[in-house]
């Protein structure tokens, strides 16, 4: 029986979790699950924001499908007690250096978009997103200057063995979509970024059937405002990723739709499924939340961790028809309860 960490950490993360569960349920996959405390929800009982008996949980199941975390009353605390050093924590304890995050246009949606319904018509885009490298994992600090001033700092490096094996998950994706594949970088300033674009190009002979091109991640932002559905498949580093994600997130519609995927190897063994989302701290508890992005996190967690295709593809189609049936939340302009949108999607699965 497949075990399911369910980590649902702070603000709306329980609110929008559950629906997710409450989908997989329905599903009658014969899944365990097993809720243990993440980020701020850990710190009030622990005093860790990633408790070991979390950790252990998370690294002994199948999957883990995680919530959102974040709350501002931890600010003052040190960096590693604050609810985001769990979220870095289990990455790299997980091993999760692949961040999978699908962008795709409901037509439904196609007016919640910001953009010209015939700008977005046809997104459907996935960045794939290095995970622990970058400056979010570099030598970080305080210090001063000569002139006794305060500096901080942040490094951002990589080693070819990291950036290969990113691009060969980015790779790979493109080869089973549409053969496209974008790798954004800033290899006109960065040394990293020139490394970056060297190894891509070097690992791009193993798959001549892949188009591969190079963009500025200045120039990507632009173009996926201007474009966004010219794109197919995006390769990035840990920075550049986190922004243009949430960036897509909008062109999408809503970042409430935007799921994710965290993954150690292609075949997504133990990977850990949240949506890309904050915690939302302002509305948390008031039912406002779309629980969308943390159900379509549960369709990536049975297509890559359980290999069942078959069970992702039916909740996604649930997830459509609810809404092409008008089913909407407060951030797609609706007033359906976070509760009421999980019944919706509930309904059209069964």
């Amino acid at each position: 029986m497949p075990l399911i960490a369910v980590l649902p950490g702070d603000g709306i993360g329980p609110e929008v979790t559950r629906e997710a569960r409450r989908v997989l349920e329905a599903l009658a996959l014969g899944l365990d699950f097993e809720e243990a405390p993440v980020g701020g929800a850990a710190y009030l009982v622990t005093g860790r924001p990633l408790p070991q008996e979390t950790l252990d949980l998370a690294k002994k199941a199948d999957a883990v499908l995680f919530g959102a975390i974040g709350d501002p009353r931890f600010e003052a605390l040190e960096r590693r007690l604050r609810p985001e050093a769990a979220l870095l924590g289990l990455r790299r304890e997980l091993q999760l250096f692949a961040n999978i995050r699908p962008a795709t246009l409901f037509p439904a949606l196609a007016d919640a978009s910001p953009l010209k319904p015939d700008v977005v018509a046809g997104l459907d885009l996935v960045i794939v997103r290095e995970l622990v490298g970058d400056v979010y994992f570099g030598e970080k600090g305080r210090r001063h200057t000569a002139e006794g001033l305060r500096q901080g700092f942040d490094i951002m490096s990589y080693d070819e063995v990291e950036v290969e094996r990113i691009a060969r998950v980015g790779f790979e994706m493109a080869r089973r979509r549409k053969k496209k594949l974008c790798s954004v970088d800033k290899a006109n300033v960065l040394e990293t970024s020139q490394l970056w674009r060297d190894v891509v190009n070097e690992l791009a002979t193993e798959y001549p059937e892949v188009q591969l091109t190079h963009m500025y991640v200045d120039n990507a932002a632009m173009q996926l405002v201007r474009a966004p559905a010219a794109f197919d498949v995006i390769v990035t580093g840990n920075l550049f990723g986190d922004i243009l994600s949430d960036q897509a997130s909008m062109c999408a519609g809503s970042i409430g739709m935007l799921p994710s995927a965290s993954l150690r190897a292609w075949s997504g063994d133990n990977g850990m499924y949240e949506p890309i989302h904050g915690s939302a701290p302002d509305i948390a508890g008031t039912g406002k939340a779309n629980p969308c992005a943390a159900i379509l996190s549960a369709a990536m967690l049975l297509r890559h961790s359980l290999g069942n295709d078959e069970a992702a593809q039916k909740v996604e189609a649930a997830v459509a028809a609810a809404l092409a049936g008008g089913a909407r939340t407060a951030d797609l302009g609706g007033s359906l309860s976070t509760t009421e949108m999980g019944d919706a999607v509930l309904k059209e699965l069964a």
